[in-house]
């Protein structure tokens, strides 16, 4: 299904690209979430017209996402959990619990931003993991798994 983007999606395109992608990723991802619209002349013809507001939009976004970046650049949270003797603990820390940690420092973030390459922390200690602001934008921050006393 050929579909215009109407923001910067990772690893398909900018604003304003015509992309060919799969039809459920296309009706099931990225027309629901705004992301892109069909490929029509109508539909060429009006992103033609809006194309000023949306860039507009998205440098804004941008800046908001730089901003909250600089400020989470280095955040240190802490999580605890039972653990046992070996310091494995009994369960894991995901992304859920990191981002509740996040929220009680004051920082608003997504669950699905926060990025773990090596899935949930299983074991205690420090780990640095990258949130995703924006397609441009990663912060890194530090989570110290502590076992529960």
């Amino acid at each position: 299904m050929q579909i215009i983007l109407l923001e910067k999606v990772v690893n398909l395109g900018g604003l304003g690209d015509v992309v060919k992608v799969k039809d459920g990723y296309a009706r099931n991802f990225l027309i629901p979430q705004g992301k892109a619209k069909r490929a029509t002349q109508a539909n060429l013809a009006e992103f033609e017209a809006r194309r000023a507001e949306l860039e507009r939009v998205q440098a804004e976004k941008l800046a908001a996402a730089q901003e909250l970046a600089g400020k989470l650049e280095g955040v240190s949270v802490e999580v605890a959990r039972k653990a046992g003797m070996d310091g494995r603990l009994f369960g894991s820390v995901g992304n859920a619990d990191i981002s509740e940690a996040l929220a009680a420092k004051g920082f608003d973030i997504e669950r699905s931003a926060i990025r773990m390459p090596d899935g949930p922390l299983k074991q205690v200690g420090e780990t640095q993991l990258e949130v995703s602001l924006h397609a441009d934008v990663l912060a890194n921050i530090t989570v110290v798994v502590a076992a529960e006393q």
